[in-house]
């Protein structure tokens, strides 16, 4: 592993936290059943660089690549714990990565592309035996078939950039969670016909979001721009960008064995994906289509 690579990942992380921890104690309610967090040698800026640093440098399996850092990187850390007791503190980083994954640099372009993927959280014949995400997960059906999990729903830029993320349960509909994500955006998303509803291409467009989707077969056609049909099938962007979280940042597996812990994974892969330097774009599909 690059050490430069996790001291850029460490700075970044510690920067935030400096500013945000403050702020997320100022607003914590007040009680007296409230019970003392245990106290630990390594800081929280130091478990999120290697939740980060392991859906960046493509270790398969979480607890080799613990032992890994623990032989070969100890100096590299204050103190490194347990892999039993690190398990335990994932945890505690739940609300700071939402928040730092949610603060890294987004360029509002005006052009969008929004879908949603399964996050399978088991196979579907165990779904009946399936005992972590009982309360959460559900039965849905995509265009590959059904699956049994969550739903991830994302919203990117022409950049490659994630603006924005939710989960949502298997079975719902993908339209639901739309307002919510083009929250505080203006210009035009692009998105498959999943999407495709005149409720909803009101309500966004009162808010200065154009919701362009292509059309059924059994509906008439009506005029669209060029330029319009032309990003339309740039969708593959997004697909791209879902294809990367999956088999790079594997924000998807069956190995997990508490939520808040599936939480920081599927957050920290996105947030390891938000961290690199060259990402899907449109101009590099275009150029990959020249070639």
């Amino acid at each position: 592993m690059n050490v430069s690579k996790l001291v850029e990942i460490y700075y970044a992380v510690d920067e935030f936290l400096i500013k945000f921890m403050p702020y997320m104690e100022s607003h914590l309610l007040p009680t007296s059943d409230r019970k003392p967090t245990r106290t630990c040698s390594m800081t929280l800026s130091e478990i999120m660089t290697i939740l980060i640093a392991f859906h960046v440098i493509g270790f398969r399996n979480f607890k080799f690549y613990y032992i890994h850092l623990q032989q070969f990187h100890s100096k590299d850390f204050g103190s490194l714990v347990s892999y039993t007791r690190f398990i335990a503190l994932v945890q505690r980083t739940v609300v700071p990565f939402y928040f730092f994954s949610q603060s890294l640099s987004k360029t509002r372009t005006g052009c969008y592309f929004m879908d949603s993927t399964a996050i399978k959280v088991c196979n579907i014949k165990r779904a009946y035996s399936h005992k972590v995400f009982k309360s959460i997960a559900s039965k849905g059906k995509t265009t590959t078939g059904w699956f049994y999990g969550l739903k991830l729903n994302l919203i990117v830029n022409d950049l490659g950039e994630v603006m924005n993320f939710s989960l949502t349960t298997g079975k719902s509909n993908d339209r639901w969670p739309v307002e919510n994500l083009c929250k505080n955006l203006m210009g035009k998303v692009f998105s498959d016909k999943g999407y495709l509803s005149k409720e909803l291409f009101e309500k966004l467009m009162k808010k200065g979001v154009e919701l362009i989707t292509q059309i059924r077969k059994n509906m008439k056609n009506a005029f669209m721009p060029l330029w319009d049909k032309l990003m339309l099938r740039k969708r593959s962007i997004i697909e791209t960008i879902i294809d990367q979280l999956k088999n790079i940042s594997q924000i998807e597996h069956s190995r997990h064995r508490s939520i808040p812990n599936f939480f920081v994974n599927l957050i920290a892969g996105i947030t390891a994906y938000g961290l690199k330097e060259k990402k899907p774009s449109i101009t590099n599909l275009y150029m990959t289509g020249l070639q």
